[in-house]
């Protein structure tokens, strides 16, 4: 067992650091293998799967965001319920959110809301793993991934758009209640179908990918060197390799290799040349240049991107904590729509926003999770019976509102939305046979996604 320490960031409310690990087991890196990952495009193209050009911005609010206070305001419900902040008008007729977001109130007919996402899990990490993964099996107790990521799935089918480019990737890296990769891994689909990280602050003036940068005195004509050598010894051990996994490590290579050597994804991670003006429209903050850089890498060929913005866990400080970062996140919402209308790209590239669960509708009063009770700073604690997933671009349709919650927001009312009904979506998208099947560590074929439907509405 391989184990690599990931780095330190806060904490969450259930005391758990989110100092990680990233555990590897080498004997399972490849369980899925590089002839099965080819048989399962050979199976998608055959069963009829159009194949498209599409692409995944997902960004990801890791710790909870609450959906009475962003996209399912409750103005006529009781004060403890309805929150701080009145709805506002958007350019949608009967389509309202929070004063908050007054950029995203002015673009509202390029994304819809769907407003009856469920998954009843209020534990960080089941509900993590269902809206990554689609499925259940990890929780506070047992938080190891079970199942790959629903993006590491996709990707593995459709690879890059462009060559030279990594199909999947994560800015500024991949985390799911502290975990790196966490439940954005590929898991038994093998290590080479992780997100690749560019790590750093995309805001910073010195920022660069370190795993773009060849080593010192190192040069394109010696690492083809190199390669030619490590073939030339490998070629000996692959007829013993019954299980592929040097098949993927040379995938996996192989990959690594292209981004060093080739230039489209040294230009595309360099933000560094893109306009100042397009950089202040999304707003110099870590979490809007990451939006750009995201934007960068799928016009540049990368097939699903994960945007983290971490810090969403709260029980106590609401207001302080939404006023300092939902107008952030309203900035670089609006810009990315407007960026990718303006380059073409609206229905080529589908933009996600969600997190692990929501938030209570009845708002506690402060002394949750360690705060004093004379502080009267009220939040909210943990709820996945009623949540939100937004989704605009890619061909889905824009100014649509799906389902709805009851009176005070506490579970769907009608329309109720599965996050394996998000994915099966997300698969539309990208023109992928959710029908597949996958080996798992045990050799027990997976299927692609848990049982789910195409949101009918978007489509």
């Amino acid at each position: 067992m391989l184990k690599i320490h990931a780095g330190t960031t806060g904490k969450y409310c259930d005391g758990f650091s989110r100092r990680s690990f990233l555990q590897v087991g080498v004997a399972g890196m490849a369980s899925a293998g590089l002839p099965q990952i080819l048989k399962a495009k050979e199976e998608s193209a055959s069963l009829g799967t159009p194949r498209k050009d599409t692409s995944v911005i997902m960004i990801w609010l890791d710790g909870g965001p609450g959906h009475m206070d962003m996209y399912d305001m409750k103005p006529e419900a009781p004060a403890e319920y309805r929150g701080l902040w009145n709805p506002i008008r958007t350019n949608v007729d009967g389509f309202d959110i929070t004063e908050l977001y007054p950029r995203q109130a002015k673009i509202a007919d390029k994304f819809s809301i769907v407003r009856s996402l469920h998954h009843n899990q209020g534990d960080h990490f089941a509900g993590g793993h269902y809206m990554l993964t689609g499925r259940g099996g990890a929780s506070g107790a047992d938080t190891p991934g079970k199942y790959p990521f629903v993006g590491s799935i996709a990707t593995s089918v459709t690879g890059p758009r462009k060559p030279g480019m990594p199909a999947h990737a994560a800015v500024p890296y991949a985390s799911s209640i502290g975990l790196r990769p966490g439940y954005f891994g590929a898991n038994y689909l093998g290590l080479a179908h992780n997100p690749f990280e560019t790590d750093g602050d995309p805001n910073a003036a010195n920022f660069q990918v370190a795993n773009l940068q060849m080593p010192g005195e190192m040069s394109v004509a010696r690492l083809e060197d190199r390669q030619g050598l490590s073939r030339f010894f490998d070629k000996f051990r692959r007829d013993v390799d019954s299980r592929g996994t040097l098949s993927a490590i040379d995938r996996f290579d192989a990959q690594a290799y292209e981004l060093v050597a080739g230039a489209a994804a040294r230009k595309a991670f360099d933000i560094n040349t893109e306009d100042p003006r397009l950089r202040d429209k999304y707003g110099r903050h870590p979490w809007a240049q990451s939006a750009l850089l995201a934007r960068r890498l799928v016009e540049a060929g990368s097939t699903f991107v994960t945007v983290h913005l971490g810090g969403w866990d709260h029980h106590w400080a609401l207001k302080a904590a939404y006023e300092g970062l939902l107008p952030i996140v309203d900035q670089l919402v609006a810009a990315l729509f407007d960026d990718l209308a303006t380059r073409g790209l609206a229905d080529q590239v589908l933009v996600m926003l969600c997190g692990e669960f929501s938030r209570t509708p009845r708002m506690n009063n402060g002394g949750n999770g360690g705060a004093p009770m004379s502080m009267g700073t009220p939040g909210r604690d943990h709820w996945g019976n009623a949540m939100f997933c937004l989704m605009g671009g890619g061909g889905i349709k824009g100014g649509q509102i799906v389902g709805s919650t009851n009176r005070l927001g506490e579970a769907p009312k009608d329309r109720p939305i599965t996050p394996a009904d998000i994915h099966h979506t997300m698969f539309h998208v990208l023109g992928v046979d959710p029908s597949l099947n996958f080996l798992n560590h045990a050799g027990r074929p997976i299927p692609a996604l848990e049982t789910g439907k195409v949101i009918h509405e978007l489509v």
